[in-house]
């Protein structure tokens, strides 16, 4: 099983790297599909929003939804994440994939739900899964690894090699990755 986390301590430097090596990846002919932070986000309100592109190319859903100012209340938009979850799974199912990366492992995947079912689907089927991993939530993923993941620095270099290596032995790299040029 090939499942890897990154953890950066600097506001937005994972969403970055992860970026940064899906398109180093797609570059190189790898199909990798999941979910990433869509970049560009600006505006008074940016701060409580959250857009998720969803790989490889699209679309961007809004998984927030404005409550209006001096609302407390949680913005997460569990029906759009669940929505942006079935596009991905469904994508997985008839396409497959060599990688599945995600922007975290956040609380929707600690109660059991969100891009939770997608990562174990894709375990199953011996496709790695990369995935950012914040400390608010280490505990819940600890429980979902069961010790069989490995913790990566948030250096680029270093992901990518940790991503080349389990891309080597994926049936689905395997079978149908296309030849470079």
């Amino acid at each position: 099983m090939h499942l890897a986390t990154v953890s950066a301590q600097e506001r937005g430097l994972t969403d970055r790297l992860l970026t940064t090596v899906v398109a180093r990846l797609g570059r190189d002919g790898f199909r990798v599909l999941g979910a990433l932070r869509a970049t560009g986000q600006d505006g008074a309100d940016a701060h409580c929003s959250s857009d998720l592109l969803l790989l490889p190319d699209g679309p961007v859903m809004r998984i927030t939804q404005d409550l209006g100012t001096g609302s407390n209340a949680c913005r997460m938009d569990a029906g759009a994440l669940e929505d942006s979850v079935g596009i991905a799974t469904s994508r997985l199912t008839s396409g497959g994939a060599d990688l599945i990366v995600l922007n975290k492992f956040g609380l929707s995947e600690a109660e059991g739900r969100g891009f939770r079912s997608l990562m174990a689907e894709a375990l199953a089927q011996d496709i790695p899964v990369l995935t950012g991993l914040t400390d608010t939530h280490r505990h819940a993923f600890e429980r979902f690894a069961d010790g069989l993941d490995t913790s990566l620095p948030p250096d680029e270099e270093a992901i990518l090699d940790w991503c080349r290596a389990a891309l080597g032995t994926g049936p689905a790299m395997r079978a149908n990755r296309k030849p470079r040029s």
